[in-house]
């Protein structure tokens, strides 16, 4: 039987490519975004059965309904991706810049893990993998909202493992994926020593997806980063 995937943001970027990864491994796939006309675009090029949705994350409750429908649709889901990210900042901190990004990173983010933990509890199995970021290691002063809307994602996600494991639930697993730079308009401008094709970061997690990992980081060079970023001092940080 065919492994059922939904991504949730992906019409784009690594969303998109994850949706291709999952389907030449043979899976069924399910995908949301507000771009449906992109979801379209891409459903034609799949050789696996695929559904597609409407979703905008800055409703919540509404993007809870649309889940729960997609779910039917599919007859079932095994892996849930929540993808969806948005991520703004600049030199002049505004608040049009950073609600959008609580809305979608934090707001719309627990919605759908609060989603996808109620169907898998229910049917005491499942995997849900969410999209952290390297910027949730150490706060940012360009895009303080965002990093602190991965942080946020980080640790939710470590709180589910905890309540699986305190509930009993030993199938039903958590995934925590934390990219650097990948070749989407939010990173525009950076060095390409540094950036990953869309591509290269699905495969990566794919197969962290596929071995279970609690949590990986796209690609791997980004470990050693991780670290880096973890133990340089408040006055060196500062000057970057």
């Amino acid at each position: 039987m065919s492994t059922k995937v939904m991504v949730i943001g992906a019409s784009s970027g690594i969303g998109e490519a994850l949706v291709k990864e999952f389907s030449r491994h043979d899976c069924i796939v399910g995908m949301t975004a507000r771009r449906i006309e992109l979801l379209e675009k891409i459903q034609k090029q799949l050789n696996t059965k695929s559904y597609i949705k409407y979703m905008d994350l800055t409703k919540p409750e509404a993007s809870m309904m649309v889940f729960n429908e997609l779910v039917r649709e599919m007859g079932g889901v095994d892996i849930v991706i929540i993808n969806s990210g948005v991520g703004r900042g600049g030199e002049t901190l505004l608040w049009e810049d950073e609600r959008p990004v609580i809305d979608v990173n934090v707001t719309g983010f627990t919605a759908m893990a609060v989603a996808a933990t109620t169907y898998f509890v229910k049917q005491k199995k499942g995997h849900i993998v969410g999209m952290s970021s390297i910027a949730a290691i150490r706060a940012y002063g360009m895009a303080p909202a965002y990093g602190a809307s991965k942080s946020f994602v980080s640790s939710y996600l470590r709180g589910l493992r905890h309540k699986f494991a305190r509930q009993g639930f030993k199938d039903i697993y958590v995934t925590e994926i934390r990219p650097g730079f990948v070749r989407t308009p939010m990173t525009e401008g950076r060095p390409m020593f540094w950036t990953a094709t869309p591509e290269k970061a699905a495969q990566q997690i794919y197969t962290a997806v596929a071995k279970r990992r609690k949590h990986a980081y796209i690609t791997k060079r980004w470990t050693l980063i991780a670290w880096v970023l973890k133990i340089v001092p408040d006055f060196v940080y500062n000057r970057l």
